[in-house]
């Protein structure tokens, strides 16, 4: 468009001024429209990173506590912790490696256990009973490590610890999942949090 806007009329040998200020206000209000709705928008309608926005499902770990049935056998039934060390000790067919499974996984893994040599077609049920604590850090008002509950958002997890100080940068948080690196994420009631997580909230600069 500003190249057609230019070459009409006769070559010039010099630029006409108004002609370039009527040129830099359009590229002005092409760069506005584009900020307002392209691609790079960080508004709120932006896409959050795939998994933080929706309920995925739960991978065990330590400090777990869990409810394990075992069909018909009374005795190896019961509450149980995992460990640090990520295992499960149950009755009978002993430590068995918890941490990363997810509740239907443990199931399968124990019907397994129990099927080689013990039992005869076991079936196992396994329910949390209490997560593991989420922890959040920085600018809020009570930082250190809280109860998870089922379905918390970064709202949620915020509001337990207090609420922001007025040093805080709300527009994002920074979270750590498991194993992996600290990444930088808007601050959204979308934002799923699960137990484990490291919440670290920024101070603002200005």
């Amino acid at each position: 468009m500003l190249q057609n806007f230019f070459s009409t009329g006769p070559s010039l040998k010099f630029f006409d001024p108004l002609r370039l200020m009527a040129a830099a206000m359009l590229m002005l209000v092409g760069v506005n429209l584009a900020g307002c709705g392209g691609p790079g928008w960080s508004g709120e309608q932006a896409e959050l990173p795939v998994g933080l926005t929706e309920t995925v499902e739960y991978t065990l770990g330590p400090g777990d506590r869990l409810r394990v049935i075992v069909f018909k056998e009374p005795e190896l039934s019961g509450e149980f912790e995992i460990s640090g060390t990520g295992v499960l000790s149950l009755p009978l067919i002993g430590q068995v490696e918890a941490e990363g499974l997810t509740v239907s996984g443990l199931e399968d893994a124990l019907e397994a256990e129990y099927a080689d040599g013990y039992l005869v077609d076991p079936r196992v049920n396994v329910e949390v009973l209490n997560y593991r604590p989420f922890f959040i850090i920085g600018e809020v008002q009570g930082p250190g490590s809280y109860p998870y509950s089922a379905g918390m958002t970064a709202l949620n997890a915020v509001a337990q610890a207090g609420g922001f100080t007025y040093r805080a940068d709300q527009s994002r948080i920074f979270l750590t999942r498991g194993d992996g690196a600290e990444f930088s994420v808007p601050f959204s009631q979308r934002v799923v949090i699960l137990p484990g997580d490291i919440i670290r909230v920024p101070e603002r600069f200005f």
